[in-house]
């Protein structure tokens, strides 16, 4: 870790939401995890330093995950024609109430995981399931593989069906810091975050103990927000003396400001919603592929960007169907499109220097400095060998990133890197 090192190849990275930075035949340098910066040739003072150079491969940084449901992994692309209510339903409790079994955790788990590190990201924020044993195997897993993520065990008391619904509040409570308990100081790697599954699902006393747990531990948190209109009614009839949905969360402590927060979705947020989400820093998982999939509606992205809110990419696995960001980013651009076509002409679609932002720098913000080759940001980096996507067409860099978003896959990554260390 503490080797300077460097690697070499066609640098792509974004330092602001509007500019893509290219260093053609560049070098980013790293020492002790961290980048040193990007240089059109090696400076003097670090001649001395070992660089690998991957040619005229793409050289970007690791790619982040705002929200995944890691169970969910093993059922993706099945029920894609329901909507979210009813495909919690059909396909996802049932699903999710085999990880009672820690054996079979191991096995469904390893699944993603692997899939996960073959991919271009490097970081996820992941939902596992109630079952706090087998949230530990999820985190033993990411931990082995060298990746870097938040990990959550889920809390749900209510409006589930009895197979996956926590006994009490006061159970749900005690098996969460039951888990916390095993896992503080297990990992290098990976951390706890807190996780009610979404406000339908979650009583008052529950909310209430989750929000102690939370104050005890120091905890970020996850959760859903406004992803659905019979969701936002439900949660409406649920919590009637709340201004909004996200003030079902906000009453709990758990909407940004002190601790850090992601709302997955935000389809459908009212103005005063979109208000306490940017006064308390709340971040956004922007998941366009289930936006979709689930027939959740179309976030308003740019409405958030011009608002100045924080904003990532996740992909929802299993809302959608695939781990990559790679994805991800060309789905933001599509279902942009279709809101400013279908809703709002004003509403700028993305471009790409914006959606490779939200992928990399946006989302990795809640990591700290992560999602750039800026000085003194944490060395995360993937390196795609494109070479098959240019042949008889010349391509400028920008192009062929382009064209690696929208086609490339797995077996186009070549090498990967997680705060310096090489996984592959």
């Amino acid at each position: 870790m503490d080797e300077i090192f460097g690697i070499k190849g066609q640098i792509c990275f974004s330092k602001d939401l509007e500019h893509l930075e290219i260093a053609e035949n560049g070098i980013v340098l790293c020492s002790r995890g961290k980048s040193l910066g990007v240089f059109e040739k090696l400076p003097e003072a670090y001649a001395h330093v070992p660089v690998k150079d991957y040619k005229d491969a793409l050289i970007i940084p690791g790619l982040i995950d705002l929200h995944v449901h890691a169970p969910q992994f093993v059922f993706r692309a099945l029920g894609l024609d329901m909507e979210l209510l009813e495909w919690l339903d059909v396909n996802t409790f049932p699903q999710e109430a085999k990880y009672a079994d820690p054996a079979y955790a191991k096995e469904a788990y390893s699944l993603i995981v692997e899939d996960m590190l073959k991919g271009p990201n490097t970081r996820a924020v992941m939902f596992a399931t109630l079952h706090g044993e087998s949230a530990e195997v999820l985190m033993d897993l990411v931990e082995q593989s060298g990746l870097v993520a938040y990990v959550g065990k889920v809390n749900m008391d209510r409006n589930a069906p009895d197979y996956l619904c926590e006994e009490s509040a006061e159970a749900s409570a005690k098996a969460t810091v039951a888990w916390l308990t095993r896992t503080k100081g297990k990992y290098q790697h990976v951390k706890p975050i807190l996780t009610p599954r979404f406000i339908p699902s979650c009583s008052d006393q529950l909310m209430q103990k989750l929000q102690e747990i939370q104050e005890t531990w120091d905890l970020p948190v996850q959760s859903h927000l406004s992803e659905n209109i019979s969701e936002i009614q439900w949660v409406h009839e649920l919590c009637p003396d709340t201004s909004c949905y996200g003030d079902a969360y906000a009453r709990y402590g758990m909407f940004g400001g002190r601790y850090p927060s992601i709302m997955a979705h935000c389809v459908h947020c009212p103005e005063n919603e979109l208000d306490m989400i940017k006064n308390n820093g709340v971040y956004i998982a922007h998941c366009p592929q289930s936006n979709t999939n689930l027939s959740s509606g179309m976030a308003p992205v740019r409405k958030f960007l011009d608002m100045g809110l924080n904003v990532g990419l996740g992909s929802d696995v299993a809302g959608g169907y695939t781990t990559s960001i790679l994805r991800a980013m060309a789905d933001a651009i599509g279902v942009s499109k279709l809101y400013w076509r279908t809703v709002d002409a004003s509403a700028k679609p993305l471009c790409l220097e914006e959606v490779f932002y939200l992928g990399t720098k946006g989302g990795g913000a809640f990591f700290g400095k992560v999602g750039s080759f800026e000085k003194d940001y944490e060395f995360d980096a993937v390196v795609i060998d494109d070479s098959q996507y240019h042949k008889c067409i010349d391509l400028s860099v920008k192009q062929r990133l382009e064209r690696a978003i929208y086609l490339s896959d797995d077996r186009h990554i070549c090498a990967k890197y997680v705060q310096g260390r090489q996984l592959f």
